[in-house]
């Protein structure tokens, strides 16, 4: 079942993505990713309010959620941190980059979970799921080359750098989530980081952007950013319920994930008409035959 999950949240990464890459377009990063936290607030608020006020609203159903002690709470407002600084770093590389690099890039993210697990959680990986990693990290090679046709150097593009520290915040998230996980409820999570997130992306935008609103790129309300949150929460919902299985292997429901570089490339293509496919599309294939081996590897 944690696999069904971990594709089903692939798929929706990759719709997420391309929502995000079309709200992003000559818009600010800040004000976006603030509504983006607030949809995705009001999607989970009704359950926080059900939960604290003992209320049957979602008995009998997955969204039923329960109250947390401080303790829960402080886990969960480091969740938000983490996640928040992952995503400032990501918007950032998302709006100045095609999405046909920043999908490859992001799709190696699980190699540095992988590390991360077999360090802190003792996994071990087969000879199949070796090999799919071994695929990916190939892919992010090509994808280095490649990209030099778009005048996109990796050595020297303070965009690269910035989706990939976004990779590695995502990478600290990736494993923070499989400790919190064999702890709390999947919904007292989801919902509490997202309200925790609002508030702190509200304080960075009254900080950060409002002053300097005027001397920055503009901001203008596009219909995809309500979609950024639904995609994204019902994603995150399907992962989050993946490492609630204890047999989840958090460094093959990461690889899998990534798999949504498949959709966020489609949408590069038919939406967003970047070039260079060709190249991108042999990058991809590897980290689709990745995909298989470490499915196989999991069965």
């Amino acid at each position: 079942m944690w696999l069904t999950l971990a594709f089903t949240s692939a798929a929706l990464l990759g719709f997420y993505d391309a929502a995000k890459k079309t709200a992003l377009t000559d818009n600010a990063v800040l004000p976006v990713l603030l509504l983006n936290t607030l949809f995705s607030t009001l999607i989970f608020l009704p359950t926080i309010l059900a939960a604290e006020c003992g209320l049957d609203w979602f008995d009998g159903t997955v969204l039923k959620s329960t109250s947390g002690d401080l303790h829960a709470h402080g886990l969960v407002l480091l969740k938000s941190a983490i996640v928040l600084t992952s995503w400032i770093f990501g918007y950032f590389g998302m709006k100045h980059l095609p999405i046909t690099i920043v999908g490859p890039i992001n799709a190696t993210r699980p190699v540095m979970v992988l590390v991360g697990a077999m360090l802190v959680f003792g996994e071990r990986l087969n000879f199949y799921q070796w090999i799919g990693v071994g695929l990916a990290l190939l892919s992010l090679f090509l994808l280095s080359r490649s990209s030099r046709r778009e005048g996109v150097d990796f050595a020297h593009n303070i965009w690269i750098v910035f989706v990939a520290l976004a990779a590695i915040t995502g990478a600290v998230s990736g494993l923070y989530d499989k400790f919190i996980m064999s702890r709390l409820d999947t919904v007292f999570v989801q919902g509490w980081y997202n309200l925790y997130q609002l508030l702190m992306m509200a304080a960075v935008v009254a900080i950060v952007w409002w002053p300097r609103r005027h001397a920055t790129t503009p901001f203008h309300w596009s219909w995809a950013i309500p979609l950024i949150s639904i995609f994204l929460s019902l994603a995150d919902f399907a992962y989050l319920m993946a490492l609630r299985d204890s047999e989840a292997l958090i460094s093959v429901v990461s690889m899998i994930r990534r798999g949504s570089v498949v959709v966020s490339f489609l949408c590069g293509a038919v939406l967003f008409h970047e070039r260079n496919l060709r190249a991108k599309a042999v990058d991809l294939a590897f980290i689709l035959v990745g995909m298989v081996f470490l499915w196989l590897g999991s069965r």
